[in-house]
């Protein structure tokens, strides 16, 4: 049964559209009268926190988002980087949070389908994935069954379409039970003269839609994923939409060789709000009115009212502005590939909006104004933080501290993630250099003989949480660590900023504040943000996600044949510190996850001190010094030398009598601006002297040699034990018949 367009506008309808009275009142200030039901669907989708960004725009645009090579900024489906030789790298990352709770399966696969989609629209094709996730407690009821869901989506739609997952994170917090996090990343390869935006240009031309067709999935999805969630959850489950990867790669075929032709003058993909926000954003950033005709557009289901296809979001679907004497050529390359090709309307003079069906117009709004005047809001915030350093004096030592490290490798957090991406393909497409497992994802240039490129994601939300300016800057710096760590070169990044209600002041405290500390970070570090996306009302029955800024960013290796791993120390390798010794333990792995603290202020981030070590282990790293490198941040020096033994199937001698202050805090201690890497014996005091001239910090700890990690004094661990207690967690989690029966 189709929807009828006229509905007497209530304010429980009104509600129900995610629109407060004010907002409404605010449409009939600008169209001077009552909307039809349809048109208030069009405010509800243009207007929700998902679309609109009325919470956080005024924050975001003190972000940093120029630079040399930075050829495309916010506001376009992705950002743009150049990279030499006429290529240009085109990466976002954005969230799938609320539908993945809501359908584990699809709606992760969609977020994958729709990071992809943003890619491949601009005339890119995708050579990489990344995902970070985040989930409850693991003993939830729910946890195992999300993490199963999830994982089962990201692999699946990724898998099919054919794209390698390099990267990402998982983690467990009790404040995820009631929402858990899906960040999805993708980056693509194209020509710099030959990238494709948004913005419609000329009048009369014809509107095609692309793609699949459309259903009644995902209606109302972008204002679902702009409110809590309550009891009645599942009643949310038709907003979820439903995904199929081998029409997105028919899609992505067809799309790209389309852009050959010439014939594209604007594309746009069909993501959050479907056809109203691809054509409003269409025509508005071209200062064109859109008129659109419902009854041309390709349908899958019957009686479909205008109001479904305008907020419908099934996938696999574009919109274009198309060279009219084109039309021909096109419309054979899309039915080639098997996919819909029709022209559902023009662009118009009049900076209308206007919506017809069945002989009816069912909306006509000034386009302008439905993105352009869309509510801004300078929300009252809370300044947070202030928390004091934890004094190390007040927490014990561990009695055994190879327990203590075994203890931390097999906890949910610090646990290997194997179990996860080996659901993912890692190879496909057969230039993937560094799969998942390390401090980043490395992917070649295909048709470059030497040029690769560099992914990661980050961020701590424990510091987040405990200061979030500090935990803003962090979550920056260790991406750009982690980049420089395979010898990369950090050129940009994007950002999935996560939060609760921005309704309340201590949430958009947290927002505002880390915001600062972001742009603080990307400034020092040369790291602008090129796109991202914000994710708010991340909250069950008032209970909010801990505040969680995902940062995705990516670095150039010039020469991969230099590039450094986790894993690629010799027997007899010098292990040297770069950085200063530590003894911050405030929010710490081990405190958390071995003593269950969580108390003190995260350890601050010198970013001065950042990008003096950092741009120092590059050029080590580049110079061919450097045999393996990993950075220090969750779990400590402890951690990093387990896991480097671990990747590099060798034990270490480690000697920390020269440090200063207690061991525990030496081992467990997480402040930044650190590396730990491994240097032939007979360059070791050449690297420290280059250090020690360059005003850097560095120890030398001791030397890989045979096959347990030995810390004079402390602990010995065969290499098979670690890797035992490190692998062996995540497998038992996903296999344990007692969690399956109580699902």
């Amino acid at each position: 049964m189709s929807i009828p367009n006229i509905i007497p506008i209530t304010e429980d309808l009104i509600a129900a559209h995610g629109l407060k009275p004010e907002e409404y009142q605010r449409i009939l200030d600008l169209i001077g009268r009552e909307p039809s039901f349809t048109e208030l669907g069009i405010f509800s989708a243009m207007w929700n926190e998902h679309c609109s960004y009325k919470s956080s725009k005024k924050w975001l645009r003190t972000l940093p988002t120029t630079g040399p090579r930075v050829l495309q900024g916010p506001g376009e489906n992705a950002g743009v980087v150049d990279i030499g030789d006429g290529d240009c790298v085109v990466f976002k990352m954005e969230s799938h949070n609320h539908p993945s709770y809501i359908e584990p399966y699809q709606g992760a696969a969609t977020g994958v389908g729709g990071i992809l989609r943003d890619v491949f629209t601009m005339g890119a094709r995708p050579i990489a994935a990344m995902n970070a996730l985040r989930f409850g407690e693991p003993d939830h009821p729910k946890t195992r069954h999300l993490v199963s869901g999830v994982v089962a989506g990201v692999g699946g739609y990724g898998n099919s379409f054919g794209v390698p997952t390099v990267g990402g994170e998982v983690e467990f917090d009790p404040r995820y039970n009631g929402n858990c996090l899906v960040n999805a990343f993708a980056a693509g390869i194209a020509k710099t003269d030959a990238i494709f935006l948004s913005e419609a240009k000329g009048v009369g031309l014809p509107v095609v839609y692309l793609g699949a067709k459309t259903g009644r999935d995902g209606v109302g999805g972008a204002t679902m994923a702009s409110a809590e969630f309550d009891e009645s959850i599942e009643e949310k489950r038709p907003t979820v939409q439903v995904g199929d990867p081998f029409t997105e790669k028919c899609l992505l075929e067809a799309c790209l060789e389309l852009m050959q032709t010439g014939a594209v003058i604007a594309i746009q993909d069909m993501g959050a709000a479907g056809l109203t926000c691809s054509a409003v954003e269409m025509g508005a950033k071209g200062s064109l009115g859109i008129e659109l005709d419902l009854d041309h557009v390709p349908v899958r289901e019957d009686n479909m009212s205008a109001y479904e296809m305008m907020l419908s979001e099934s996938q696999e679907r574009m919109l274009m502005v198309l060279e009219p004497e084109k039309e021909a050529e096109a419309k054979a390359i899309f039915v080639k590939w098997g996919l819909d090709f029709a022209i559902v309307g023009k662009t118009t003079d009049d900076l209308r909006f206007r919506i017809l069906h069945q002989g009816e117009e069912v909306a006509n709004l000034p386009i302008k104004e439905l993105g352009d005047e869309a509510p801004e809001y300078d929300r009252e915030w809370r300044e947070l933080g202030g928390l004091s350093p934890l004094d190390i004096a007040e927490v014990e030592e561990p009695e055994d501290y190879g327990q203590a490290l075994l203890d931390l490798l097999g906890s949910p957090n610090n646990a290997s993630k194997r179990w996860v991406w080996e659901q993912y393909d890692t190879l496909i497409q057969g230039n993937s250099l560094q799969i998942p497992g390390g401090d980043a994802g490395v992917v070649r240039v295909e048709g470059h003989d030497t040029k690769a490129l560099a992914f990661s994601s980050d961020v701590t939300p424990r510091y987040v949480e405990a200061n979030p300016y500090e935990g803003g800057k962090q979550a920056v710096a260790e991406c750009w660590r982690n980049l420089t760590a395979t010898g990369a070169e950090p050129l940009a990044s994007t950002d999935n900023l996560n939060f609760g209600n921005p309704e309340r002041p201590e949430i958009m405290g947290q927002l505002v504040m880390a915001i600062q500390g972001i742009g603080e970070a990307c400034t020092a570090l040369d790291f602008p943000i090129v796109s991202g996306n914000v994710s708010l009302y991340n909250e069950t029955n008032g209970e909010a996600i801990l505040p969680t800024p995902t940062i995705g960013g990516v670095g150039l290796i010039d020469n991969w044949n230099q590039m450094a791993r986790i894993g690629g120390a010799g027997a007899g390798d010098a292990v040297i510190l770069i950085g200063g010794d530590c003894s911050h333990l405030g929010q710490s792995a081990w405190m958390r996850d071995c003593l269950g603290r969580a108390e003190g202020a995260p350890p601050p981030v010198d970013l001065m001190e950042e990008r003096r070590n950092g741009d120092f282990v590059r050029s080590a790293i580049r110079n061919s010094q450097v045999t393996s490198c990993h950075d220090i941040s969750s779990g400590g020096l402890a951690a990093t030398l387990a896991e480097m033994a671990m990747a590099s199937d060798l034990g270490m001698e480690i000697d920390l009598s020269a440090c200063d202050g207690p061991a525990h805090g030496l081992l467990f201690g997480e402040d930044q601006a650190r590396y730990v890497i491994t240097v032939p014996k007979d360059l070791a005091n050449y690297l420290m002297a280059s250090a020690e001239g360059a005003g850097i910090s560095f120890r030398q700890l001791g030397t890989v040699s045979g096959d347990s990690l030995r810390i004079e004094g402390l602990m010995s661990l065969p290499v098979s034990t670690l890797r035992a207690t490190h692998e062996s967690w995540f497998p038992a989690f996903m296999n344990n018949p007692a969690a399956m029966a109580a699902e």
